[in-house]
């Protein structure tokens, strides 16, 4: 092999290993482990030689084109220059030392920082990668085929092959040749850029883990003394140049990170803006209708009061919106959309939050506007730490005047869990801001900052989130309270439980992040997070079985989202969706109740993944399944393919009325392993799917809703038949309910032993009212036949004597005669 082959090999699958793992990734291969062995390579036939070069040839001058070109790495320069100029003087700004003097929150934007570079270098390599690929692929390829003629050339040599096919040969690796050293250029200038974004990678990794050294350098410092007591503090009032310098160059970070981001995803900001300049037309309108709403729902009301002022919950959706849409923007961005949202917030709280805070949200508000203006005394420690040691000093007297101002005002209506919740925050709040008193006292400067700054961050944010949770829960339910706003039906008809489900969830989702904040501001997050996902991320061990806590918490989140979307689907599909759609009867039915164990069934599966699970995993546990299935469930199988076979053949469908075993009933529904019948009686049964099956079903409406009415009527001995025959067949046909197709028919059936019997066959398309309607033809045919002088006989029986006693004899005699009358007095 020559020189160029080797070279260009090299630098495909060296670039392929920095590209995919980079040069000190953790995923690169151990120098020990073992590697497949090369296939062996055959050569070429010679009677396809000549064939085989062709192809090749083509394939080789495609490459060259290709390498031709100029490189499309070449776009991907200028970005990694910009990086690298951004990374290095972000590297040069702060010494390892000076980042752990600095305060947490400027550790935690240039950690924000950090991250946003690192962001962009994996975005970066993502890009190289899909560049080089096609380059390495080639050199891959060229590799190959070079080797193939050179086995064949070999051959060749023992086998004297013709002179014409062997300088054939010698064309084809020649031009193979060329190829790969025209493909070695752009392979080593890609090298040589995967190699420059490697070093730079390393240069924001290590200062990624500086920040992270000093941040928990930090955290281990609040529980040091850092400065002198307060009243020794005091003789030393020097200004300190280093805190202003370190403010400056503190603001210039931020200012030039901003511009970063936004230079960066100025696609995003831009869908953003248009979006919240979308939202402002949208929250006059409900404003406006929320004016003109007239409803006895108090919850209705409450949340028309709150769009009563549309451009505060329009800045509120916008500014506090911004934590949520931007979790990654610069931490100016974050501090200054708060600060905006001050007015917005104060305005758009209900009187119920007044009533139950008194004018905590006002004190609480001015406390935290005073505290952000704390930096700009951050040149004087002395008066930095006594503004500090004043706002806690205001917060604790504010906390317990309003604590007891509540206490006496306190009513046993307003013992509420919401209240005994805000009660005991208060007094968290109260004791947490004594220890920062007392350790501002002490000298303890950086955890007095921190729990004064905690409590009135926490506190202020939790005012924002639940304004955004008001906001948003006030536009779903007007939105919805609108008729006509939705084409979904079952949206409208189970609008009261869809309201409170999604309002409890806005509930849920503010005190999550508010949660979050907490942890945050009192340097407890980190830790607790190392915490938790050391414990999630534990390995049980089962055998071949590996799993962790997490996965398992994330097979049971993901399967209750399974069955929760599996179940909104099909009463979408049912409700709404499948009856706007010509289909035969029952095959809305089948297809909503398929497609609810097809998700159920694909949603399991995807938990089974998404916790960690694998196929080879679940071996045994499958065949152990498989075995008990087959000896211990046969009948539960069973019912189980025999609901599927009812949901494709559809014998019967929800609404049929069915006799089974003795039962009559209403289908109420077709579960795959067992259907629910409804009784006249009120009951409801459950008959298992196999016994639809395996006995005699009768189902009286599977092809039509006709129903056949019979009434059999005697008359007496001696009446026309004919003219009973049409008097019946005119009663029948006037009746309402009875069908003219198929026409009734009347039957003279038989001499019976009292009367002359008829039989009245006649049918109705009403199968649900044919029991109504048969009472009405049976009356009717009585009503005639009395209007008419037809006698409708009894059962009666003559007796015949042949011998009786004298006295009997005389008795009955006796009775013949009629009984005289009373005598008066």
């Amino acid at each position: 092999m020559s020189w160029i082959s080797r070279h260009t090999l090299r630098v495909a699958f060296v670039g392929l290993s920095l590209l995919g793992t980079g040069a000190y990734g953790a995923d690169a291969p151990a120098p020990s482990e073992a590697k497949p062995a090369a296939p062996e390579i055959q050569p070429i036939a010679p009677a396809e030689i000549p064939v085989r070069a062709d192809v090749d040839e083509r394939f080789v001058q495609d490459v060259m084109s290709r390498a031709r070109q100029s490189d499309p790495a070449g776009k991907l320069v200028v970005p990694l220059d910009e990086l690298t100029a951004g990374i290095s003087k972000l590297s040069q700004t702060f010494k390892r030392d000076e980042l752990k003097s600095l305060p947490a929150i400027r550790l935690e934007s240039l950690d924000r920082h950090w991250d946003f570079y690192l962001v962009q270098l994996k975005a970066w390599r993502s890009d190289l990668q899909a560049i080089t690929a096609r380059y390495s692929e080639d050199a891959a390829e060229l590799a190959k085929r070079r080797a193939i003629w050179e086995a064949t050339r070999t051959a060749a040599l023992g086998s004297g092959i013709a002179p014409a096919l062997d300088e054939r040969i010698g064309q084809v690796l020649a031009e193979i040749d060329a190829a790969e050293k025209a493909l070695s250029t752009p392979l080593d200038s890609q090298l040589r850029l995967a190699q420059r974004g490697n070093t730079v990678q390393q240069a924001a990794e290590a200062g990624k883990k500086a920040v992270t050294t000093a941040i928990a350098y930090f955290d281990r410092r609040l529980f040091i003394v850092d400065a002198p007591p307060l009243w020794q503090a005091w003789t030393d009032r020097t200004p300190s140049q280093k805190g202003v310098d370190t403010m400056l160059v503190g603001l210039a970070i931020e200012r030039d990170f901003l511009a970063e981001y936004n230079a960066r995803y100025d696609t995003r900001l831009w869908v953003l803006n248009t979006a919240a300049l979308l939202l402002l037309p949208l929250m006059f309108w409900l404003s406006a209708r929320s004016r003109r709403l007239v409803s006895d729902d108090a919850d209705l009301k409450s949340s028309a009061q709150v769009l009563l002022r549309p451009i505060s919950a329009w800045l509120v959706l916008v500014l506090v919106g911004v934590l949520f849409f931007e979790p990654d923007a610069p931490m100016i961005r974050h501090e200054t959309a708060l600060l905006l949202a001050l007015v917005p917030i104060l305005r758009l709280l209900p009187k119920v939050a007044y009533r139950a805070l008194g004018p905590w949200p006002y004190i609480l508000t001015a406390l935290y506007l005073l505290d952000e203006l704390g930096f700009l005394l951050v040149g004087s420690p002395l008066l930095h730490r006594l503004h500090t040691f004043a706002i806690g000093t205001l917060t604790l007297g504010a906390i317990l005047w309003l604590l007891l101002r509540s206490k006496g005002r306190a009513t046993p209506e307003d013992k509420t869990a919401q209240s005994t919740f805000v009660r005991v925050m208060a007094w968290l709040a109260a004791a947490a801001i004594v220890a920062a008193l007392i350790a501002n006292l002490l000298g303890n400067t950086s955890l007095a900052e921190v729990l004064t700054s905690g409590v009135l961050d926490s506190g202020y944010v939790a005012l924002a989130f639940y304004a955004i949770a008001l906001v948003l829960g006030a536009v779903l339910k007007l939105l919805l309270a609108r008729r006509g706003m939705t084409r979904f039906r079952v949206v409208t008809q189970h609008a009261g439980p869809l309201l409170k489900s999604t309002g409890r969830l806005l509930n849920v989702a503010a005190f999550l992040a508010w949660l979050f904040v907490i942890l945050n501001e009192f340097r407890v997050y980190r830790p607790v997070a190392k915490f938790v996902t050391t414990v999630l991320t534990y390995p049980l061990e089962a055998g071949k079985i590996s799993v962790t806590l997490g996965g398992l918490l994330l097979f049971v989140a993901s399967v209750w989202a399974a069955f929760w979307l599996a179940r909104t689907t099909r009463v979408v599909l049912r409700d709404d969706v499948l009856p706007k759609m010509s289909l035969p009867r029952g095959v809305d039915n089948s297809i909503a109740s398929l497609t609810y164990y097809a998700m159920l069934m694909l949603g399991i599966f995807v938990a089974l993944a998404a916790a960690g699970f694998e196929v080879s995993q679940l071996a045994i546990v499958i065949g152990a399944l498989g075995v008990g299935i087959g000896l211990g469930l046969q009948s539960v199988v069973n019912n189980f393919v025999s609901g599927l076979i009812l949901m494709f053949e559809r014998p019967i469908q929800p609404g049929d009325v069915v006799e089974v075993s003795g039962t009559s009933g209403k289908v109420k529904d077709i579960g795959m392993r067992a259907t629910t019948l409804s009784t006249f009686e009120g009951a409801d049964v459950v008959v298992p799917n196999g016994m639809l099956l395996s006995e005699k079903l009768i189902n009286w409406t599977l092809s039509d809703l006709d129903r056949r009415i019979d009434v059999n009527v005697g008359v007496a001995y001696g009446t026309d038949p004919n003219r009973v025959l049409q008097l019946l067949m005119e009663v029948t046909r006037s009746t309402d309910g009875i069908a003219d197709r198929p026409e009734p028919t009347i039957l003279f059936v038989g001499f019976g032993a009292n009367s002359l019997d008829f039989a009245i066959r006649s049918w109705t398309n009403n199968f649900d009212e044919w029991v109504k309607i048969r009472s009405a033809l049976t009356v009717r045919v009585h009503d005639a036949l009395k209007d008419a002088g037809i006698e409708i006989p009894f059962p009666q029986h003559d007796l015949h004597l042949r011998s009786v006693a004298p006295g009997v004899s005389a008795a009955l005699a006796g009775l013949k005669e009629p009984p005289a009358p009373p005598t008066a007095g």
